[in-house]
């Protein structure tokens, strides 16, 4: 319980006891006590309590009888430090709505961003596509530069802290557009440059997403460029590889040989054997990361807690057909000898690109989102099922989808198997992200469907894999979800409960935490999260938003403001 109640006493207290000559006492903003004490490390847990002031934790453990300006009784709960979010598209959706319920909900004190794409840093020319193809959240981008991007979302004010890599699709096309060619030396010295400079202005390192036009179009040595330029600032390198699925043994290959050559840790997003035909190939996998850590190599990965991943109709269809952009791509999708090939194409199995389509089959893609308010009442139904109604194949139909919305249309692919998310979860150098927004249950969010991940990706580990069926202790899943992420992209003074850190803290009950999202319902929000705190301002009161939104910029270890503080 909190005792607001007891501030005003307190204060009195402090000033008269100071007043009669007595030793100047110490008055934190926050004490927390009667709780369980999860320090993110991994150990053992053990009953304390923790006090907050000025926005980091000053002291943990037997507080005793400190004084306080807010007091809250934590009745024998969890007291962790705040859950990261390695991969999150929480962009738009926090200049929507700054609380970011869906993962605050959660205990998400910190999204990060960057799987290929960032707004910054931006050309004019990718200013001006990205406003044309905003949605139903539109506002104005006011600038260019990488920092000024996540500083407009401190400005704005939002609830969680953020963070991101630089996007190498984004410096690409900045230099490149949607071209399917290597840069020229002179492009590659600029798009270096600009990973220099984010980095400077607090990047955690190079983020890729390989499956995509225009990322598909760069090879290898074009990304051991742009991460030899982050790796001096302590940079490290995250990826969606260029397959998860028939090429998932030669895409973590890749990713491997670019941390040895880059000399730069590296992440996989979202670990994942796609397709029934490929399960088998995550313990070669696993194998494969094992052995370059063996020799020396920092290679670590993160997932979510589905069986389903999301992304959208591009997915099913090669990068050829994509080139150029969207309008581009839609010109081509209306041309009767396209159509034909990529009918061909869409249902052939090849290791030349990635075919989500072809792993999941369309009776397991699940249409999500539309901008077309004509194509909505195709939200919640499958492929296969929209398909049979307009008497069409379901490439055909997934052609004339992406024509007919003017996007490449949100889309669920069932592609894993629940016995493989076991298994990743207890990998040890695992951490997690939900690859989704963080939105809230009205407004503009409920205009679509949507993953449950953007709902419940945290909770359901905690909930399913932890509680209920045992996968690894709650202690280490603590440490997937703050120290292990934070130690990997070198954040200052965040990841555990420690003295001097920041004060994102959570109070929960480990035995009621839930996630309640689903495929047919999947905005509901996550319950079970007692008390949440961002930089040492309460944002959740008792399961409730308070309605404070004290999230930071949180920088890389390139920053060239470090060595000023």
């Amino acid at each position: 319980m909190i005792k607001n109640s007891m501030k005003w006493v307190v204060l009195t207290l402090a000033l008269s006891l100071s007043n009669c000559g007595q030793e100047e006492l110490t008055v934190y903003d926050t004490i927390i006590t009667n709780g369980v004490i999860y320090d993110g490390l991994g150990g053992a847990p053990y009953e304390g309590g923790i006090a907050l002031k000025d926005g980091r934790i000053a002291a943990i453990g037997d507080i005793g009888t400190a004084l306080s300006t807010t007091y809250i009784d934590a009745d024998g709960k969890a007291i962790t430090p705040g859950f990261i979010n390695m991969l999150s598209w929480s962009v738009d959706s926090l200049v929507e709505d700054g609380r970011s319920m869906g993962d605050i909900m959660q205990g998400v004190t910190l999204e990060v961003f960057g799987e290929g794409n960032t707004y910054g840093p931006m050309s004019d020319e990718y200013v001006a596509e990205v406003q044309a193809q905003q949605n139903e959240i539109k506002y104005d981008i006011t600038w260019n530069s990488f920092g000024g991007w996540l500083e407009f979302l401190e400005n704005k004010g939002v609830s969680p802290n953020v963070a991101s890599f630089v996007g190498a699709t984004t410096v690409r096309m900045n230099h490149i557009g949607y071209e399917d060619r290597a840069p020229t030396q002179e492009e590659l010295a600029l798009m270096e440059q600009e990973v220099r400079v984010s980095m400077e202005e607090g990047a955690i390192g190079v983020g890729s997403s390989l499956i995509y036009a225009p990322a598909f179009y760069a090879k290898t040595d074009e990304l051991i460029a742009l991460n030899k330029a982050a790796s001096p600032y302590g940079g490290m390198y995250i990826s969606h590889i260029r397959s998860e699925g028939s090429q998932f043994e030669e895409s973590v290959d890749e990713l491997i040989t670019i941390a040895r050559e880059a000399n730069i840790p590296a992440e996989i997003y979202h670990l994942k054997a796609g397709g029934k035909e490929n399960w088998y190939k995550i313990d070669k996998v696993i194998a494969q990361i094992e052995a370059a850590r063996a020799e020396g190599l920092k290679i670590t990965a993160d997932m979510y807690t589905y069986v389903a991943g999301a992304t959208g109709l591009d997915a099913y269809m090669p990068p050829w057909v994509q080139e150029g952009g969207y309008d581009a791509w839609a010109a081509r999708l209306k041309d009767p000898e396209t159509r034909a090939k990529l009918v061909i194409e869409m249902s052939t199995p090849t290791n030349e690109w990635e075919n989500l389509g072809l792993s999941s089959g369309p009776d397991g893609m699940l249409l999500l989102s539309f901008k077309n308010p004509d194509l909505k009442n195709y939200i919640g139904r499958t492929l296969t099922d929209v398909a049979l109604e307009r008497g069409m194949t379901p490439q055909e139909t997934a052609m004339d989808l992406v024509i007919e919305d003017g996007t490449r249309v949100g889309t669920a692919y069932f592609l894993m198997s629940e016995e493989n998310i076991a298994k990743q979860i207890k990998l040890p150098w695992l951490s997690f992200g939900s690859d989704g927004a963080s939105m809230a249950p009205e407004g503009v969010f409920i205009n679509n469907s949507t993953h449950p991940r953007s709902y419940g990706n945290f909770s359901r580990l905690l909930a399913k894999y932890v509680r209920d069926e045992k996968i690894i202790p709650l202690a280490d899943a603590i440490r997937k979800l703050s120290h292990l992420p934070a130690t990997n992209m070198k954040l200052h003074d965040r990841g555990s409960l420690q003295v001097g850190y920041y004060a994102d803290v959570l109070v929960f009950d480990p035995n009621v935490v839930q996630d309640h999202a689903t495929f047919a319902e999947p905005h509901k929000l996550s319950t079970g999260m007692s008390h949440v705190f961002v930089n040492g301002v309460q944002v959740v009161n008792n399961g409730e938003h308070t309605g404070a939104t004290p999230g930071q910029f949180v920088r890389g270890p390139g920053w060239t403001g470090w060595n000023k503080e």
